[in-house]
C-alpha cells in the first residue's frame, strides 16, 4: 500500500470518528502539513466521499452523506442489512454499551444516500423483535444525532415537550444515552440552568448542532445510574402527595441529592416536596427518607390516607407488643 493510499485511509478513519475536525489537528494527528491534508481530502472526494470544508480559524472538515455509498466499504444490500441489524440491536439492548450501537449506526447512516436510508427505515419499522415491551416511538435519527453529540462532546439545541405538554427550548452538553425500562434517556448538562438534567428522548425534537465543543464533566457509573433512576421515577403516579418539611431547601437538597428534584422553598425555613407511588406503600417509603428529627405535614388524600394510618397503627402495635415465646 502506497503512503498516499495509507494516508487517505487514515484520514477517512479520522473523519468517521468525529463530526468535525480542525485542519490543524488533522495535520498534527497524521504528521503531515495542512497542505497535504487538503490534497488527501481532494483524493477522498474523487472516490465519492462528500467532505465539507469550512475556512477560518475555527474551520476544518466533516464527512457528509453522499449520493451513493462510498466505494470499498459496503454494497447497498450489505449497508441496509447492517443498518437494520444495528437498529434491532439498539432496540433490544444487545450491546453492552448503548452508545457503541448507536454511534456505529450513526456512522453508517451518515454516509448512506437518502434512498437507502428510506429503505432501512421502512424495513426496520416492519421488523418487530420478540421480547420487547412497547414504549413511546423513538426516532433513530434523533438517537443517532444525540449519540454523535455525546461522542464528540458537542453542544446541541433542541425542543423538549414535557409530560405536561409544556414546550421548552434547551441548550445542553450531552453526556450519556441510556436505555431504561421502555424508554431512552439523555443525561446532559443544561447550560442555562447550570445543572444536570435528564430528558426522555422520545420527547426531543428539532436537534441543532452548534459545533461548540465542551470539556467533559466526570460522572461515576453510580451517579449516572442514580440520575436515570430519578428520571424513571419522575412520572405521574396513582398516589401523589406533597410534604412540607421543617427544613430549608438548601439543607433538603444536600440531604436528598438528585431525589430533591421538584422541591420548592416554602418560606425561608421549610421545603415543599412532591412524593408519589403506585400505592400508599410506595408513598410511605418516600416519607421514610425524611431525615430523623425533621417534622413535616402531608396532604395525602383518601383512601390512601386511611390505608397508611391503618398500616402504621399495626406496625406500632407490633413494636409495642412483647414478642411471643419461641416454641421448643
Amino acid at each position: 500500500m502506497s503512503d498516499t493510499t495509507a494516508r487517505a485511509l487514515t484520514l477517512l478513519n479520522l473523519l468517521q470518528t468525529h463530526r468535525h475536525w480542525p485542519g490543524a489537528e488533522l495535520a498534527q494527528r497524521m504528521g503531515v502539513t495542512e497542505r497535504t491534508v487538503r490534497r488527501d481530502v481532494e483524493r477522498l472526494r474523487e472516490l465519492g466521499y462528500r467532505i465539507e470544508s469550512t475556512p477560518g480559524v475555527a474551520g476544518g472538515y466533516r464527512l457528509e452523506a453522499g449520493s451513493a455509498v462510498p466505494p470499498l466499504l459496503l454494497n447497498d444490500e450489505e449497508a441496509v442489512a447492517m443498518a437494520i441489524g444495528l437498529r434491532v440491536a439498539a432496540a433490544q439492548r444487545l450491546v453492552g454499551g448503548p452508545e457503541t450501537t448507536l454511534t456505529a449506526l450513526a456512522k453508517l447512516e451518515q454516509v448512506l444516500p437518502a434512498p437507502l436510508r428510506r429503505r432501512v427505515t421502512a424495513l426496520a419499522d416492519a421488523v418487530q423483535p420478540a421480547g420487547i415491551r412497547t414504549g413511546e416511538a423513538v426516532s433513530t435519527e434523533v438517537l443517532g444525532e444525540l449519540a454523535l453529540a455525546c461522542r464528540d462532546h458537542e453542544r446541541v439545541r433542541f425542543t423538549y415537550t414535557a409530560a405536561s405538554g409544556e414546550v421548552s427550548h434547551r441548550r445542553v452538553e450531552p453526556h450519556t444515552l441510556a436505555p431504561a425500562d421502555r424508554h431512552w434517556y439523555l443525561l446532559c448538562w443544561d447550560v442555562e440552568r447550570e445543572d444536570w438534567r435528564t430528558f426522555r428522548v422520545d420527547r426531543v425534537s428539532d436537534i441543532a448542532h452548534t459545533r461548540v465543543l465542551f470539556p467533559t464533566r466526570e460522572l461515576t457509573p453510580e451517579q449516572i445510574e442514580e440520575f436515570i433512576l430519578v428520571a424513571r421515577s419522575w412520572v405521574r403516579t396513582a398516589v401523589e402527595t406533597e410534604l412540607v418539611m421543617d427544613l430549608p431547601i438548601e439543607a433538603m437538597r444536600e440531604a436528598f441529592g438528585q431525589w430533591s428534584q421538584g422541591a420548592t422553598a416554602e418560606g425561608g425555613d421549610r421545603t415543599r416536596w412532591p412524593v408519589g407511588g403506585q400505592d400508599f406503600r410506595e408513598t410511605m417509603y418516600g416519607m421514610a427518607w425524611i431525615p430523623a428529627g425533621v417534622e413535616y405535614t402531608t396532604d395525602l388524600a383518601e383512601p390512601a390516607r386511611s390505608e397508611l394510618r391503618e398500616t402504621l397503627g399495626r406496625m406500632l402495635r407490633a413494636l409495642d407488643a412483647a414478642p411471643p415465646p419461641r416454641s421448643g
